[in-house]
């Protein structure tokens, strides 16, 4: 297993690497060192001469010459934004995320001879870069380690320490286990999850993520995410956390120091309350689908608004009806106002399409005027057709073939509106196509790795 370090200038990486290689007996690489000898120059001299363009390529190329065997490796810090990188480096790795302040930042740049990445005084190139590269950080990182207060040798010496134990308590995987075996989990679910938490599978450094929901048990997360874990070369393993508590899964969550979450109805919303930053996508929605824990920070976003907007992005400027007026609703507007689309709610409760289409800045309806709107695009955000509800939101001789039909619900994948809208003749979009778009958008969260659409889809 190599153990890759990332993170900002001055955190300490080269140093710590060197000392965690002696304590490991292992090779130590500084992929910065390896530049400078492959290209015959400093990176100082690269850069001035050259440019930031010109030393990336340069360690792309170093990057992707790194052998598998067991090993240290230090990166620097701007690598990580590279997702080709991030894949290259996570492959049978564990990627480890030293983190420092500004003030220790600055002053252990101030006695290098690194140049600066930007014209901006060095306390605000800094605060911008670190501000810019956080979440490439976070997404990229296995374990996030603050150094803050610590020299070099504690540093290395909890790596260390993390790599041989882990970082949750055998009580707390006990406890995950008899929590799992209350929630209803398939059988043979149950018992990989019962052997990669106590049995003889776990390993200190793999990392745990889960879908959480009330229900969960129908989601197609687990094997589709496993699967793409067991591709990219990732121990992490995936599994489903149903409750109806969002606050108890949360708090089962931290102690078991999971990685990531997935997140389903009727969580959406509630999870909010129990997040240190929520990105701005997600805060404008009301709704955070993706939960990434960094240390102990959890960060929210939301995917569920780039499934939508995605498969109609052709339809740019187009009169859309959105019907229903939960999470997955205010996901739908934003993307298709996102898209420039005339947007109007349409939902049974009056008061809750109002709320939203205010919100939102989009039209609103009562659901019974679908019929003199002639929309060019239908979205289906409720969890109508859902198995084993086999009612539809629209009456199928409202519908026409200049409409696009996209139902957001994937279980079934073919919808008694899908169904309907088909044989009407409309270009349909099954709930599948927002799944995978969206899972492929919460991977690179939960990994920093971009996975194609056309091979995840071959997965699922």
């Amino acid at each position: 297993m190599r153990i890759v370090l990332c993170g900002f200038r001055g955190t300490g990486k080269t140093e710590v690497g060197r000392l965690l290689s002696h304590l490991l007996d292992l090779p130590f690489t500084d992929t910065d060192l390896q530049i400078e000898q492959t290209s015959g120059m400093t990176i100082h001299e690269m850069m001035r001469t050259h440019g930031e363009a010109y030393f990336r390529e340069h360690e792309r190329k170093v990057i992707a010459s790194l052998r598998p065997e067991e090993s240290v490796i230090s990166t620097g810090g701007g690598a990580v934004m590279d997702p080709d990188n991030v894949a290259r480096l996570r492959r049978g790795s564990v990627m480890i995320l030293l983190e420092a302040d500004e003030k220790a930042i600055r002053e252990r740049i101030e006695r290098s001879t690194r140049p600066p990445l930007t014209t901006l005084p060095l306390r605000e190139e800094i605060r911008m870069l670190l501000s810019a590269r956080e979440p490439f950080y976070v997404s990229a990182s296995d374990i996030c380690i603050n150094t803050h207060g610590k020299n070099s040798n504690e540093v290395a010496l909890s790596i260390a320490h993390f790599l041989s134990t882990g970082d949750s308590a055998p009580a707390t995987r006990e406890q995950v286990v008899q929590f799992l075996e209350m929630s209803g989990m398939d059988a043979g679910e149950l018992e990989e999850a019962r052997d990669l938490l106590t049995g003889d599978a776990y390993t200190p450094i793999s990392r745990f993520y889960a879908v959480i929901g009330y229900p969960a048990m129908q989601s197609k997360s687990p094997p589709l995410f496993n699967a793409l874990f067991s591709h990219y070369g990732i121990p992490a393993f995936y599994t489903r956390l149903q409750h109806p508590d969002c606050g108890a899964v949360i708090h089962l969550a931290r102690n078991l120091h999971v990685k990531g979450l997935s997140v389903t109805i009727p969580h959406k919303s509630a999870i909010m309350a129990s997040l240190d930053r929520i990105d701005h996508h997600a805060a404008k929605i009301g709704a955070v689908n993706t939960v990434v824990f960094c240390g102990d920070r959890a960060y929210g976003f939301n995917t569920d608004w780039i499934g939508i907007r995605d498969p109609v992005h052709d339809l740019r400027g187009a009169r859309a009806v959105v019907i229903g007026a939960g999470g997955a609703a205010a996901a739908a507007v934003y993307a298709l106002m996102n898209l420039q689309m005339e947007v109007t709610v349409l939902n049974r409760t009056k008061e809750r399409a109002e709320d939203l289409a205010r919100r939102l800045g989009s039209h609103h309806a009562p659901l019974s005027a679908f019929g003199t709107l002639a929309p060019d695009l239908v979205v289906n955000a409720t969890s109508l057709g859902m198995d084993p509800d086999r009612r539809t939101p629209v009456p199928k001789e409202l519908l026409s073939k200049e409409m696009t039909v996209f139902d957001l619900v994937y279980t079934p994948p073919d919808t008694p509106l899908i169904r309907d809208a088909r044989a009407a003749g409309c270009r349909t979009i099954p709930g599948t196509e927002m799944f995978i778009r969206q899972a492929c958008a919460q991977f690179r969260h939960f990994t920093g790795i971009v996975v194609p659409v056309e091979f995840a889809r071959g997965l699922l």
